[in-house]
């Protein structure tokens, strides 16, 4: 899929299934090691996640945390959603329908 800096302060990553979700998610990872920003993460093309993929998600939110910037994660379809409410994770990432109420919901919290 593609990552792209959707503006100055924000990062729109399309996520598909793996191997672009880890090749994906590990660029998204050294890319904000240079320059810092809010990320919306689109797993609209994303069909499944396994533990590697969870363990990047949890790495990836750690970091935005650390430079305090925000995750806003989106698209995410019934059989990936089931697995973030098994796992707990529905309750530490912040999620969105779709990619434009996830840029909405970070111009609001500013």
């Amino acid at each position: 899929m593609a990552i792209q800096k959707w503006s100055e302060e924000v990062t729109l990553a399309e996520l598909g299934d793996d191997p672009l979700f880890s090749d994906e998610l590990g660029g998204l990872l050294a890319d904000l090691d240079q320059t810092p920003s809010d990320v919306v993460l689109n797993l609209g093309a994303v069909s499944f996640v396994n533990s590697s993929n969870v363990a990047q998600l949890l790495r990836l939110r750690k970091q935005i945390t650390n430079i305090e910037r925000r995750l806003v994660l989106c698209g995410v379809n019934s059989q990936v959603w089931g697995v973030f409410q098994v796992t707990g994770l529905d309750k530490i990432f912040q999620f969105t329908n779709n990619v434009s109420t996830a840029l909405a919901a970070l111009q609001i919290e500013k």
